[in-house]
């Protein structure tokens, strides 16, 4: 059985968060979420909350031990983006895109 959850619209480019989502895949999901509490980002703050509501989901939905569930899947993916313009010399602008991602993790308890 599998249990997911995404978090959607996060305001960090996909490759900071992609950093963090590579270190706890395949890890069980306690261990994950100790490991995630120590790197000191913001990307591990968003993980971690998208960890914990995936434990969540398995322990209401499927009446599933935490300690039984392992990340099966740990992605970020980019969303849309946003753009700003900024003012630059003599009179002229210049584009700025902040990105957004998409987290999701998938946990299974096989």
């Amino acid at each position: 059985m599998k249990v997911q959850a995404i978090t959607k619209h996060v305001r960090m480019s996909p490759r900071k968060v992609m950093q963090v989502t590579r270190e706890i895949q395949g890890l069980p999901a306690n261990r994950a979420l100790d490991l995630v509490q120590f790197i000191p980002s913001k990307a591990a703050r968003l993980v971690s909350r998208t960890l914990k509501s995936a434990i969540a989901n398995a322990e209401a939905r499927d009446k599933v031990s935490s300690n039984a569930l392992k990340v099966h899947e740990a992605v970020a993916g980019s969303s849309v983006t946003i753009k700003r313009v900024a003012s630059r010399a003599r009179g002229s602008s210049s584009m700025l895109r902040k990105k957004t991602c998409h987290i999701r993790i998938i946990l299974s308890d096989e």
